[in-house]
């Protein structure tokens, strides 16, 4: 048995630190592209996040129109939503308590605000996209509710 434990003993060999860097370097490459994927995922989520957003707020754009016969104008904006507008046409059967809850007009998922326009027959909403400037492609690429 003691013949057996020195065997052992002695077959029992640490890694050199050549393969201790070889592992960390296998496992960094491996987390870089891991890393890259999830960051992909993330972007496109937010893309996702926003065009669900706009559907949304044309949901309940359409609903002040079905209650005031007209959308808010451009001036009037998102505001109209949540308080009944002072300017422009009146509005008579104004839900009271607004069209969004929370009272509150959310944020794309880059913490920027929506762009709304509207002549009263129809309207538009749109989001800049990750770098908040005209233009752009893939998740920089403006989001228009047009194009949903």
């Amino acid at each position: 048995m003691l013949k057996q434990l020195k065997v052992i003993v002695k077959s029992e060999q640490g890694m050199s630190l050549i393969e201790i860097l070889i592992a960390l370097t296998l496992l960094a490459l491996a987390g870089t592209f891991v890393g890259g994927r999830v960051f992909e995922n993330l972007q496109e989520g937010k893309v996702q996040t926003a065009k669900i957003q706009m559907k949304s707020l044309a949901d309940r754009l359409k609903e002040f129109r079905r209650d005031c016969n007209t959308y808010p104008t451009t001036d009037q904006g998102f505001d109209a939503l949540i308080e009944k507008p002072t300017g422009g046409r009146e509005c008579k059967r104004y839900a009271p308590g607004g069209y969004i809850e929370g009272g509150k007009i959310p944020l794309d998922p880059w913490d920027n605000e929506y762009i709304y326009e509207s002549d009263g027959k129809t309207f538009t909403i749109i989001s800049l996209g990750a770098d908040n400037a005209e233009g752009g492609e893939g998740v920089d690429a403006d989001i228009n509710s047009k194009d949903l």
